[in-house]
């Protein structure tokens, strides 16, 4: 698999930006979020810096968030006339998120200052969410953000799997998952908030296979996180996982596997939130059912995502359901439903 994903990642790189190009921002949204009991509009965007360095090296099998990158690290300039643009935007949402396409927390993506001038433009937020890999996370960087920042701090990690065997040969990811869980235990002993992303359905698991692999992850990731973000697979351009769905190798996760691994890991999350946003949902390269039912069955999955309520997910049904679990029974056998 390691030989596959440097052959199809090879473009994974965009050339260079020039400097216009580098003060515009990759994009920004609003979208539904929840602060406790109380369900918010979150300000999220996406700062346009080198992107993740272990997409250099060999990168995850399901990421091509690359592409939205500068092709070099931008300089303070570039990345206060993004952050001035972005609080132009702003309309004092209680809850903003910052992605980077790799870690906030890389010097060679956001230099510290920047990172505290960030902080500042939205100090009015209520908690501000970032995310980061294990190894950037450390007291020296995390302390002067807590202490420059009047509200909660959330810090989010792409765990996505406790086994270290999938997390490794699967995904491809470069540390293992001990070092996640130890990473969001050093995050609230320092009084910010931990977030693990979980993967379903990494390339070469059943749709079966993915729903234990994230049940068992739940569970074994909740005692170290305040919230748990189960992130069924979509198709990016440029990744191994696009190799295979164009050679008819992988389908993206079933809306019902959403459903399933909720319901049950709802029982198993502990005091942690247990939430899903599927991107793309309902789109042939994303978590889909039959298309009859996928709004449907979204509406639920956010519904409970933002109330931690997880009764009406037992209500939905479609004809699509019994195809679904047709397919979880007969995969192992290398039968199509």
């Amino acid at each position: 698999m390691t030989t596959l994903a440097r052959s199809v990642a090879i473009d994974r790189r965009p050339p260079p930006a020039a400097p216009p190009d580098a003060r515009r921002y990759v994009n920004r949204w609003r979208e539904p979020e929840a602060l406790g009991t109380e369900t918010v509009t979150a300000f999220v965007m996406i700062l346009r810096t080198r992107g993740c360095y272990w997409a250099d090296l060999k990168g995850c099998s399901m990421c091509g968030y690359a592409k939205d990158t500068l092709g070099r690290s931008a300089t303070p300039e570039e990345l206060a006339g993004q952050i001035d643009r972005l609080a132009e935007e702003y309309r004092g949402e209680p809850y903003v998120k910052v992605y980077t396409s790799g870690s906030f927390l890389d010097d060679r993506e956001v230099d510290p200052e920047s990172r505290l001038r960030l902080l500042g433009a939205f100090r009015g937020a209520r908690r501000l969410l970032f995310e980061t890999l294990p190894e950037f996370a450390q007291p020296a960087t995390l302390g002067p953000l807590r202490d420059h920042f009047p509200g909660e701090l959330e810090v989010a990690l792409g765990l996505e799997s406790t086994d270290p065997v999938i997390l490794e040969r699967l995904i491809n990811k470069g540390s293992p998952p001990s070092e996640y869980l130890a990473a969001a235990d050093r995050i609230r002993s320092l009084g910010l908030r931990a977030k693990a992303y979980l993967l379903l359905k990494p390339p070469y698991l059943t749709e079966e296979e993915s729903i234990r692999d994230v049940l068992r992850s739940v569970g074994e990731a909740a005692p170290h996180v305040d919230a748990l973000s189960i992130n069924p697979v979509h198709i990016q351009n440029g990744t191994v996982v696009e190799h295979l769905y164009r050679r008819r190798r992988y389908r993206p996760p079933w809306l019902w596997s959403v459903v399933e691994a909720l319901r049950q890991g709802s029982a198993l999350r502990g005091s942690a939130r247990l939430v899903s946003f599927p991107t793309a949902g309902g789109l042939p390269r994303g978590p889909h059912n039959c298309g009859r039912c996928d709004r449907e069955v979204l509406g639920a999955i956010e519904s409970a995502s933002l109330t931690q309520t997880f009764d009406g997910l037992e209500r939905l049904d479609c004809r699509c359901r019994a195809e679904w679990a047709a397919q979880r029974a007969l995969e192992p056998l290398g039968i199509e439903a």
